[in-house]
């Protein structure tokens, strides 16, 4: 939700069988409405994250950082399974309108042979700051000066979440985070 009635969400998630299989994009599309108030939801159709168990949550994907703002994952890599779709998405947020910033994905993370689900795109608000996923990556430090330039009024502070990835999730799957007025 960016806070001024648009929400970003992943056809794949919400239109998955084990999910909403009784009900279809449109049905799903008006209940969000309604329920939320919103004026428009922003259904992605494209982009993954290997080793994520969620369907494609937005939440490892892309997100809104203000208003007017969504950062999203990419893949500087093009022999990488995630290059295209991931190229596919930023097509299609291209097209929204909003302002992107670019959240490269970190190099191939395993554990006992499996690629785990490592994306910057799942990090959480708390006041005045954004705590951000690390992995002792080369891009730990270009995610924090892009996100330091896009959010100037809150401080970056990132966590190794590696070990998290074991569990299938990062830091905002981690949290059950619900907020009430000004991030």
């Amino acid at each position: 939700f960016n806070g001024e009635g648009v929400m970003l969400t992943s056809s794949h998630c919400l239109l998955n069988e084990n999910r909403n299989s009784h009900l279809n994009k449109t049905q799903i599309d008006i209940k969000l409405k309604e329920i939320f108030g919103l004026k428009q939801i922003i259904w992605l159709e494209n982009g993954f994250i290997k080793g994520d168990d969620t369907d494609h949550h937005i939440d490892t994907l892309a997100r809104f950082i203000d208003k007017n703002t969504i950062a999203h994952c990419i893949c500087e890599d093009e022999e990488d399974e995630h290059y295209l779709p991931l190229q596919k998405m930023k097509e299609e947020l291209k097209k929204t309108g909003f302002d992107l910033v670019e959240l490269p994905i970190p190099k191939p993370l395993y554990y006992k042979g499996r690629r785990l689900g490592a994306t910057y795109a799942n990090f959480v608000f708390v006041n005045n700051a954004l705590i951000v996923p690390f992995y002792k990556d080369k891009n730990d430090e270009i995610i924090a000066k892009r996100l330091s330039k896009a959010l100037p009024s809150h401080k970056i502070i990132g966590v190794d979440a590696r070990v998290f990835l074991r569990q299938n999730g990062s830091l905002h799957c981690s949290c059950q985070n619900r907020f009430k007025g000004l991030r």
